[in-house]
C-alpha cells in the first residue's frame, strides 16, 4: 500500500497532520513495541541548508520522531552516510546545516555519531552477497527510512530504494560503483542492499521535489505532497507515475520485478488518501538519451554498446571559472580519475565510468552534465 497525504508547505501542523495519517492508514503502531531502537534513514547527501532541496526536510523527520513518541517509543536515532569521509566532524557539520539537530533537540531523539560498521549478508544475492552497514542501522530493532523526491543521473530517481545507499559507509560508496560500473549492474546491487537492510516503512518528502539533474544540481518544484509505503519498491512506482516517468526506465523497479518483490504494474498498487499528484513535465536528467541499439541484431548489440556508452553518454564537465579546486569531486570518483591541476578539477575522460558521483557531489554546482550535440537536435 501507498499512503498519499497533501502538503503544500512544511508547516509543523500540515507535518503532523500528514504522518498522522500515514501512521493510520498502514497501521504502523502495530510495528512499535516499548524499549525498541527505532533509527530513522533519512536523506543527508551533503552539507546543504532544508531551503535547498537536496536533503530531507526536518519538519517531517520532527513529525515522524513526535509521532514514534506519542506511542511510546523513546529510543529514537537520526543516522545516515552523507557523501564524502564518514566522520564525526563532516555528520556534525550536515547535522546542523540539514536542520537535523534542530529537530532531534525539539521533537526528541539522538544524532548518531557512532562510525562503526556491521558486515550483514543479502538473503538472496544478485551482486553484492554481504554488505558494510552504518551501526546504528544494523542494530535497529525497526528502520524507518524518509527519502527526499529527486531525479538522480545515474540511477534515475532518486526514492526509496536509492536513500538506502547511504547505509554504506563514507568513502566505501565510491567503490560500489567501481566494482557495479554499468547502470543494470550498479541498481541490481541497490536491490540487493535494500533487502539487506529492509526498511519497515518508507516516508517520502515530496513536499518541493528536485527534477532535472538531481540529486543535487537539479531544479526545485512544488509537487505538494508527502507520501508512505511498507515498501520502498511500491513507493517508488507510484514515484514514477507521479513524475511520469515509466516505471521500467528505473532499473531499481525492474530488478526487483524480475525478483517477484515488486508489482508488475502502477495499476496494481493500492494508494490510500490520495490520489496521487501527476507531473507528466517533471524534468529527466540530462543522462537520460535513447537506447540505439535496442533494435540491431543481437549479434552486433555488443560491438556497439562500448562505442554508444563512448561517444553518445552525457558525461561530466567542469567549468573552470565557478570551479574552486575543493577536491570533493576527486575525493568521490571511484575511478580516480579526477585530478586538481591549477586549483581547478580535471576530469580524465577515458577512466569515466559516467557513474557521475563528481556532479552530486560538487557543493557548488560546478560539474554539470553534458549531453552529445547529436542528442540535442
Amino acid at each position: 500500500m501507498v499512503s498519499v497525504q497533501y502538503a503544500e508547505s512544511y508547516d509543523d501542523r500540515l507535518m503532523e497532520k500528514a504522518v498522522a495519517a500515514h501512521f493510520a492508514a498502514l497501521d504502523i503502531p502495530r510495528l512499535l513495541k516499548p524499549g525498541m531502537r527505532v533509527v530513522l534513514k533519512p536523506n543527508l547527501l551533503m552539507k546543504r541548508r532544508p531551503d535547498a532541496g537536496t536533503t530531507t526536510h526536518p519538519a517531517l523527520v520532527a513529525a515522524i520522531i513526535r509521532a514514534l513518541r506519542k506511542h511510546g517509543v523513546e529510543d529514537i536515532t537520526i543516522a545516515d552516510s552523507p557523501g564524502g569521509p564518514y566522520t564525526a566532524p563532516l555528520l556534525a557539520g550536515i547535522y546542523k546545516a540539514s536542520g537535523m539537530e534542530e529537530a532531534a533537540k525539539t521533537a526528541g531523539a539522538k544524532l548518531n555519531f557512532d562510525l562503526g560498521t556491521v558486515e550483514m549478508r543479502c538473503p538472496d544475492p544478485a551482486v553484492s552477497p554481504s554488505f558494510p552497514i552504518i551501526k546504528p542501522v544494523a542494530e535497529a530493532d525497526l528502520l524507518i527510512s524518509v527519502c527526499k523526491l529527486k531525479t538522480h543521473c545515474m540511477a534515475g530517481l532518486s526514492g526509496g530504494v536509492k536513500n538506502l545507499f547511504g547505509c554504506i559507509p563514507g568513502l566505501t560508496k565510491p567503490d560500489y560503483h567501481w566494482r557495479c560500473p554499468k547502470e543494470e549492474d550498479f541498481c541490481n546491487m541497490l536491490v540487493d542492499l535494500c533487502e539487506t537492510v529492509r526498511p519497515a516503512i518508507t516516508f517520502c518528502d515530496a513536499v518541493v521535489s528536485m527534477e532535472g539533474d538531481g540529486p543535487s544540481s537539479g531544479t526545485l518544484r512544488q509537487t505538494g505532497m508527502v507520501l508512505c509505503a511498507d515498501s520502498p519498491y511500491e513507493l517508488d512506482v507510484a514515484l514514477c507515475q507521479a513524475i511520469g516517468r515509466s516505471d521500467e526506465e528505473i532499473l531499481t523497479i525492474k530488478k526487483a520485478r524480475e525478483r517477484g518483490i515488486c508489482v508488475k504494474r502502477f495499476a496494481d498498487l493500492e494508494i490510500a488518501g490520495g490520489p496521487l499528484k501527476c507531473f507528466p513535465d517533471f524534468k529527466k536528467p540530462r543522462t537520460v538519451s535513447t537506447d540505439f541499439i535496442t533494435g540491431a541484431p543481437g549479434f552486433l548489440q555488443p560491438l556497439l554498446r562500448p562505442i554508444v556508452r563512448r561517444f553518445l553518454t552525457a558525461r561530466p564537465k567542469v567549468d573552470l571559472k565557478r570551479c574552486v579546486g575543493c577536491g570533493k569531486c576527486a575525493e568521490s570518483c571511484p575511478a580516480h580519475t579526477i585530478g586538481i591541476t591549477g586549483g581547478k578539477a580535471r576530469i580524465g575522460d577515458k577512466a569515466c565510468i559516467r557513474c557521475y558521483c563528481c556532479h552530486e557531489m560538487c557543493p557548488i554546482g560546478a560539474i554539470s552534465v553534458e549531453q552529445n550535440r547529436l542528442l540535442r537536435l
